[in-house]
């Protein structure tokens, strides 16, 4: 890990207008859509406070035929919002062309979203597009999968490229079924990037955490207890409507409520051990309830399967052989008898309850 520690020399970042403290908070649509709706979100979160606006121009879709961004034409809308607000404006880049023409339109942030991190290739085109261009500040999101090797060498790389004003946020991580939240939040992970580089600034970004606007504020709120140094929120002036993640945008009302009602913990370490212990309980329970829906639609196919075959629900002898394994494996896990058929007798009961709703 020491070859890790080089980010330990990054300072604080500041942001003009936001005192040293408070946290930073950087708001705009997942995507700048058209002129207007670029404009219109920029002036109604630049009236509660915003400093920083963040608009997507380039879109890195999942699929093909999606919107992708209205692209080039959209940062003369950043302009614009710049020039009219004061604000500074952020936007996504994700290869050399879209640095180019960032650095061009006079964007002040531009971040490398979780898709670029985890390509060390794409990172270092980008941070050699960067070389000698120590005004901009970069933000680096963390990579799509969980390996804090590939986030720390993604910030390194930039780094080495002269940029100084340098910052992490922390998206979550992608995982598959079916879970709470959009992204695995893995809290442990910018926990240790905290303890690898102290003065390095880390925003959370709860959007893309939760996947849902109602799980913003709480999000929200959580990475402020943790002591994360600041926020990235989507935010769209109509946001049931927007192009892209319509699901986990909120409006500015919406953001003015959630800011004004976020505590600000002092002295609040990201590394608080207690915290991190918490975080990890937390994880583990939403990692039980995804793998309990996973199980019990199954289930529910073995039901639709056990109804067309005319066969029954309850299969004692499958029963006690399930049950024999499972505290053979629950033994060698450390697990006591009577914890574990407590809980295997709770799971077959509720999978024997969704098969019988089948059969009514």
């Amino acid at each position: 890990m020491s070859a890790l520690t080089t980010l330990q020399d990054i300072q604080p970042l500041s942001i003009p207008g936001v005192e040293s403290g408070s946290p930073i908070v950087i708001a705009g649509p997942c995507s700048a859509e058209t002129e207007q709706q670029t404009l219109d979100t920029a002036r109604a979160v630049k009236a509660i406070g915003v400093k920083v606006y963040r608009a997507g121009v380039w879109k890195p879709r999942t699929m093909p035929g999606s919107f992708e961004g209205a692209g080039d034409v959209a940062l003369a809308w950043l302009q614009a919002v710049k020039q009219e607000t004061g604000m500074l404006v952020a936007t996504e880049v994700a290869t050399v062309e879209h640095v180019r023409a960032a650095l061009d339109a006079g964007i002040d942030i531009m971040w490398i979203g979780a898709r670029t991190s985890a390509n060390p290739f794409a990172v270092q085109e980008i941070a050699d597009q960067l070389q000698g261009h120590d005004e901009v500040t970069v933000m680096v999101k963390n990579p799509i999968n969980p390996d804090l090797e590939l986030w720390v060498g993604a910030l390194q790389r930039i780094q080495r490229a002269g940029i100084t004003r340098l910052a992490a946020i922390h998206r979550g991580f992608s995982s598959a079924g079916a879970h709470i939240y959009r992204n695995d939040p893995q809290w442990h992970i910018p926990f240790e990037l905290r303890r690898l580089a102290p003065g390095l600034t880390i925003l959370c970004d709860p959007s893309h955490i939760g996947g849902k606007r109602e799980f913003v504020a709480s999000l929200s709120q959580l990475a402020l207890n943790a002591g994360f140094d600041g926020l990235m929120i989507e935010s769209h002036c109509d946001p049931d409507h927007a192009l892209s993640d319509s699901a986990q945008q909120v409006s500015p009302e919406a953001l003015k409520s959630i800011l004004g009602n976020l505590a600000v913990r002092s002295g609040a370490p990201i590394e608080d051990e207690l915290s991190l212990l918490r975080q990890q309980i937390d994880d583990c329970d939403h990692e039980l309830l995804a793998v309990l829906a996973r199980r019990m639609s199954v289930s529910r196919e073995i039901g639709r399967f056990k109804k067309a075959h005319n066969l029954r629900v309850l299969q004692p002898s499958r029963y006690q052989d399930v049950i024999k394994a499972r505290l053979e494996e629950a033994n060698r896990l450390g697990l006591a008898d009577n914890f574990t058929q407590y809980i295997m007798q709770a799971i077959h009961e509720e999978s024997v309850r969704q098969q019988l709703d089948l059969f009514d």
